[in-house]
């Protein structure tokens, strides 16, 4: 009995069975572009086919069209260039998008241009609302000085004025913003910022850093959660135009991080967003307690790192160094202690939470690296959730020769935006002196050693173009293509590395490689199309790049116009 009910088991198989399983039809075919995959396996590649969100084939037309349905669309690429998807592992979300809202400074050209602007904003203004705004840097001022609160009550005599430098680590105030805020020349400074001062007269001279900050946004009008909604919608749609695939926000507080999770949960945000939450807070403590939020095997919204602000910006003049500032009478400051970082620490490694932690100065990055492995020594990698966590340092701007093999001996993430490296070496040789930039931005130096850099931006204290940001990579010139005494032009990369900077190790720095980063069947189907090719191109054209076409996840998110 048991063999004829196998036997006639095996006759309907083979009755119902095909000779040959159909192939698999793909949704979309991108045929006729010229694509680089990232892989070593397969460099170069003429089609792709995406069925599910992923990459179903990776070849020439011909094959791709052996996977065509009679739903399928058809994408001709007409011979543009593709990348697997660009991501930018460090920028602001929100940031962008209310630089893109309120009273954006950038490429105020000088001191006249910077006050005139501000003067045309109060008078549209009623008296007494507060005129904030951001984007002001001096680098190209003449001199080369920070505006003080003298020079702006001649402009704002009737509102409070509070304005943020470029890279968000000062602001200069008005007298009336001061007085609201309880600032005079009896306040202290809190730990970790500073109330600049006038030498003579020992008044607040406007400037106030980092930490002293707070005591002005204290006063500050907030705003308001639709605004903070429409900030992050707005930054997410200026960078899928730019072809960022995914973005690694460098810090939020819950509300901001629940926001964020909704707008992409609902479809108004398509960018894939790889959330930090600001710590130490209580909202760390919740994210080491909850574990990480990862939205499962196609993230649109992935929550796993804490992110640590623990120094100024060389810049602003807070940065901490090692020695002091060649012109400024002070070695800048962190912002936090041991004491406050170890506990945490300690808490995110055995939670398999992951860690980044805002450094500039070559003292904030030798201290986060002394701190990270004092942390990995109480916690062996068998009592953590994550055996390497893939820890980062953000910025990593000025390190010691001494410290950059560290990165690698540690498993450290250097997490560095090559835009930085092309505006501050216009003032970083005034800051610390020939010597110490034999160490700043030292790309190549890090990557000898062993260590991965992973790519961004910082948007919005720089523009947040991906172009930029290669085309710096690959020239650490300047946007006309100058440079200058100090910036160690060797410390520039191949083309291929700085892909990689933007694609593969950003997805490393996600614990997201093996979903993303490159251009390889059965990975997520993320694309950045450009209207040229940025590997072969004179570089001087890799700024006049624009992006053709952005795909999240196999759909098409944005798509420049004829």
């Amino acid at each position: 009995m048991n063999r004829l009910v196998l036997l006639l088991t095996l006759i309907c198989a083979l009755t119902v069975a095909p000779a040959h399983a159909a192939p698999p039809r793909a949704d979309t075919l991108f045929l006729n572009g010229n694509v680089y995959t990232g892989s070593d396996r397969q460099p170069r590649a003429q089609a792709i086919a995406v069925a599910g969100g992923k990459i179903l084939y990776v070849g020439n037309d011909a094959g791709a069209k052996r996977l065509r349905g009679p739903s399928t669309r058809i994408v001709d690429l007409k011979g543009a260039t593709v990348l697997p998807g660009l991501t930018d592992a460090h920028c602001h979300l929100s940031g962008i998008g209310f630089r893109e809202m309120t009273f954006n400074l950038e490429g105020c050209s000088s001191l006249d241009d910077f006050l005139a602007r501000v003067k045309a904003r109060c008078e549209a203004a009623e008296p007494g609302a507060w005129i904030t705004g951001r984007g002001w840097i001096e680098t190209f001022w003449t001199p080369q000085a920070f505006p003080t609160r003298e020079q702006l009550d001649a402009v704002s005599p009737k509102n409070p004025v509070a304005l943020e430098r470029a890279d968000g680590h000062a602001v200069v105030a008005n007298s009336l913003a001061l007085k609201l805020a309880g600032i005079d020349r009896n306040t202290a400074a809190p730990q970790g910022g500073e109330i600049m001062k006038d030498k003579v007269t020992g008044e607040p001279n406007g400037m106030v850093l980092d930490n002293a900050q707070n005591l002005l946004y204290a006063v500050v009008p907030a705003p308001t959660a639709d605004e903070v909604s429409r900030s992050i919608v707005t930054g997410a749609n200026r960078s899928v135009a730019l072809g960022w695939c995914q973005i690694q926000n460098a810090g939020s507080m819950p509300d901001e991080a629940a926001l964020i999770e909704r707008l992409v949960q609902d479809g108004k945000v398509k960018l894939r967003i790889y959330n930090a939450i600001s710590g130490p807070s209580a909202g760390a403590t919740a994210l080491i307690e909850r574990g990480a939020i990862v939205d499962g095997a196609n993230p649109r919204f992935t929550q796993r790192t804490i992110k640590v602000h623990f120094d100024g910006a060389l810049g602003s003049k807070g940065a901490a160094l090692l020695e002091k500032y060649s012109d400024y009478d002070t070695s800048g400051f962190v912002t936090l202690t041991e004491e406050q970082l170890m506990p945490m620490f300690v808490a995110a490694l055995r939670a398999g939470i992951q860690v980044e932690t805002h450094a500039i100065g070559d003292r904030a990055n030798r201290l986060t690296l002394d701190y990270y492995e004092k942390a990995m020594r109480a916690v062996p990698p068998a009592e953590r959730k994550v055996a390497v966590p893939r820890w980062r340092i953000e910025h990593a701007q000025i390190l010691h020769p001494a410290d950059i093999p560290r990165f690698a001996k540690l498993d450290i993430i250097a997490s560095m935006q090559p835009s930085h490296a092309i505006g501050d070496l216009y003032f970083a040789k005034s800051r610390l002196g020939l010597e110490r930039l034999e160490g700043a931005y030292a790309w190549q130096s890090l990557l000898k050693s062993g260590a991965i850099i992973a790519g961004g931006s910082d948007a919005p204290v720089e523009q947040g173009a991906p172009m930029i940001e290669f085309y710096a990579a690959v020239t650490r010139m300047d946007l006309k293509g100058k440079s200058g005494e100090g910036w160690h032009l060797e410390q520039a990369v191949s083309r291929e590395t700085a892909l990689k900077m933007f694609t593969i190790w950003p997805a490393f720095a996600a614990f997201e490689e093996k979903l993303k980063g490159t251009i390889e069947v059965g990975k997520l189907a993320d694309l950045t199309v450009l209207s040229a090719d940025i590997m072969k191109i004179p570089a001087p054209q890799i700024l006049t790049t624009t992006c053709v076409m952005t795909v999240i996840g196999g759909e098409i998110v944005y798509e420049a116009r004829p």
